[in-house]
């Protein structure tokens, strides 16, 4: 079986779902990033969703 999983991560602001991770099941703890939103127009902390 794979040991990776599929992430998404939505932006802190908006909520919005921009973006789509992969990274390892055994990782502790939730991934935070700073990227672009195209809704907001700037760069936000994008938090790791269902």
């Amino acid at each position: 079986m794979s040991e990776r999983v599929i992430v998404t991560v939505a932006c802190g602001v908006c909520k919005n779902r921009n973006y789509y991770f992969d990274r390892c099941k055994k990782q502790d703890g939730k991934l935070l990033l700073s990227k672009f939103c195209k809704n907001c127009g700037k760069h936000t902390d994008h938090n790791e969703t269902k």
